[in-house]
């Protein structure tokens, strides 16, 4: 059955359709209230005068379609599929900053807490996200320092033989050794870290006054002044929640510049009234398809995503031609807002803007939200974005739904597009801070070390800001002569003072891994026997291998919770250790992607010099070894005097003499001259 047959057999129930090539790779994924006509209105023959529809329509070959029960469940699915299938011609989300969440694993038989910036399926709570993204780290210290669940990588399925130094601080109750602690006493502390991060204040403060009395009255003063200082602690963070909720609700605000087909996304999150924290996000290949498209089942002439509001010119009002609901007093558009006059749903430019008739605003908020926002555990109150868009209506109702379940504590979510006054005056702030954002990313202005350093810190969810970066590179031939490197980064710029170089003793043949063990027990062995302090990443040279065998050799050594990454050559994807699930894999013009390039090469440059330099001396060494009289050390020496087996050839006796004796001065010029 060919494609405009196949079409007219679709249903007319709403879904999502899925258009493929001939390499049956899915190119195109959208929904409709009405597939039947949303699928064949692509195939109209004023479309194809559309250049980018055009390129979809020449590609399609097939297509799939998905039948749901209504249109809320089409955008649920249609935001999956993209997210799984990644096609050319959506919209995708590339995103250089992802905020943390603090992870409780009650998969485990004794949990611990973490930060992460992943969200799995693996039965661990999540909560989050935070803003700043020190938040989160601010968070877990304090779980460790009150309620003293830690976060080590230790194997926890086994007993060892004594704690490490996080019990002896009082920051961990230390399941790790038979004794130190019950069952009962640490799922206690578990249940106290859940409410906790569950925002149940109240409930865990009462809990808490009820085991102090218990402890009280038993004469455990200790285990009581304990349970005391836990309930200030919490009572004073209740305190500040109130300040921040009556200062104000949570929103997020989105501001955008686009210009020589390259966009820049600025996100605002607001909480309690407060800016905390500013998120950015870049495209330059946006999909060539952004077209416009007819939904017979509406009536309507929209896009396929796309925007609704009217167009106005730069000196004239953002106003729109109708309001269902009305506008508040600072003139937000309401979700039930009418067509303006422009049936090509084309949105006007933002402040500073460059109109182009290829990039559809509203198609691309439509899609944004949808990707930032579905399957969350939290979204803001207020969304604010400078355009409106086709499916605005039905998102929200979605979002809101999305957590429902939660009651009270979970309101209506209002996605708005204020007009004037200062919400729209927030939005122009976006904008502009998005033009800056462009500028920096697409005319290539050299970030600061300060800004490197931050943004290192969140990507690979360092404890602290990175000051010093040890790198390892393991070189060889076949085996032959396998050495390696240790290069340095510090405050921002490589410290050679500090390089350097290992001649691998215990391996035998080709085997990476050990050679990387070695090498990595030797150099941390020595800081620790001299006292010093350990750097803030240790970065090796390659994959998931090289990355374990590092951590099998720190944790030889005892040294628990050492930040470690590794980055493999061609795919440029960075493995952290506790995360190798979850690769990440930066855009190309990520300046965190940048230094660790340049770190990475800088290590395996000197790692290569080094067994190059050796490899010649094995080779020129060789004619000098068949001479009677000249062994290894004499041959060393002539090489470091002379330079190389020319200049020995060269070198009369009264030159030889004075590295070596008379006879073997002789020996030499003998050898040379036949």
């Amino acid at each position: 059955m060919d494609l405009q047959a196949k079409i007219r057999t679709l249903p007319t129930e709403p879904g999502v359709y899925l258009y493929k090539n001939a390499e049956g790779d899915v190119i195109y994924v959208g929904k409709a209230k009405n597939l039947r006509s949303r699928v064949a209105s692509y195939f109209h023959e004023a479309r194809w005068e559309d250049a980018k529809t055009g390129t979809l329509i020449r590609e399609a070959v097939d297509v799939d379609y998905i039948v749901v029960a209504n249109n809320k469940e089409a955008l649920a699915l249609e935001n999956n599929l993209i997210k799984q299938r990644k096609p050319r011609f959506n919209i995708l989300l590339r995103d250089d900053k992802t905020y943390p969440y603090v992870k409780l694993t009650l998969g485990e038989r004794w949990p611990r807490v973490y930060v992460t910036r992943r969200l799995r399926k693996d039965g661990s709570a999540y909560y989050g996200p935070y803003f700043p993204a020190n938040l989160a780290y601010r968070i877990v210290d304090l779980i460790h320092r009150n309620f003293l669940i830690p976060s080590c990588k230790v194997d926890l399925t086994r007993f060892h033989p004594r704690p490490c130094l996080q019990y002896y601080i009082r920051r961990c109750l230390g399941p790790c050794v038979q004794e130190l602690t019950t069952r009962d006493a640490y799922q206690e502390a578990v249940r106290d870290v859940k409410l906790f991060l569950e925002g149940r204040p109240t409930d865990l403060s009462r809990s808490l006054h009820s085991r102090m009395e218990q402890a009280a009255a038993a004469e455990q003063y200790e285990r009581a002044a304990r349970y005391r200082d836990l309930i200030s602690t919490v009572e004073q963070l209740q305190e500040r929640q109130r300040i921040a909720a009556a200062e104000g609700d949570d929103a997020d605000v989105f501001g955008y510049h686009y210009e020589h087909g390259m966009l820049a996304v600025n996100l605002f999150h607001m909480r309690g009234g407060k800016m905390v924290d500013r998120r950015e996000f870049f495209w330059e290949d946006l999909p060539e398809f952004a077209a416009d498209v007819v939904d017979a089942a509406d009536g309507l002439q929209t896009t396929d995503h796309g925007g609704t509001a009217a167009p106005h010119g730069p000196d004239e009002p953002r106003s729109h031609a109708h309001l269902a609901r009305g506008a508040d007093e600072d003139g937000e558009q309401s979700s039930q807002a009418a067509l303006g006059p422009d049936h090509r749903g084309r949105l006007s430019p933002q402040v500073g803007e460059r109109p182009d008739a290829s990039f559809s605003p509203g198609e691309f908020f439509s899609a944004l939200l949808k990707q930032l926002y579905i399957g969350q555990p939290y979204v803001p109150r207020n969304l604010y974005v400078p355009v409106d868009f086709e499916d605005r209506a039905a998102l929200e109702d979605f979002l809101s739904e999305q957590h429902a379940g939660e009651g009270a504590r979970a309101p209506r979510v209002y996605i708005l597009v204020p007009q004037r006054g200062d919400k729209r005056s927030l939005i122009d702030l976006a904008g502009n801070n998005a033009k800056q954002s462009y500028d920096q990313r697409f005319r290539v202005l050299k970030p600061n070390a300060q800004k490197i350093q931050e943004e290192l810190q969140e990507t690979l969810s360092l404890p602290e800001l990175p000051k010093r970066v040890e790198c390892f590179d393991i070189s060889h031939i076949q085996g032959a002569e396998t050495v390696a490197s240790m290069v340095v980064w510090e405050d921002g710029k490589m410290k050679k003072s500090d390089y350097r170089k290992f001649i691998i003793r215990t391996v035998e043949g080709v085997d990476d891994f050990a050679s990387m063990r070695e090498v990595v027990t030797r150099r941390y062995k020595r800081l620790q026997e001299e006292n010093k302090p350990l750097p803030s990443l240790v970065l090796i040279d390659g994959g998931l291998g090289q990355l374990h065998a590092a951590a099998e050799a720190l944790d030889a050594l005892e040294i628990i919770n050492q930040p470690l990454a590794a980055i493999a050559k061609r795919e440029e994807i960075l493995y952290v250790y506790g995360q190798e699930k979850d690769p990440i894999a930066l855009d190309h013009h990520s300046p965190v992607l940048h230094l660790m390039q340049l770190i990475r090469d800088e290590a395996h440059r000197f790692a290569v010099t080094f067994h190059r330099k050796r490899r010649q001396m094995r080779d020129r060494s060789t004619e000098l070894l068949e001479i009677p009289g000249v062994g290894a050390s004499t041959t060393r020496r002539l090489l470091e005097h002379f330079g190389s087996v020319q200049a020995v050839r060269q070198a009369d006796s009264a030159a030889l003499s004075a590295v070596v004796t008379r006879t073997q001065a002789e020996a030499i010029r003998s050898h040379f001259q036949k």
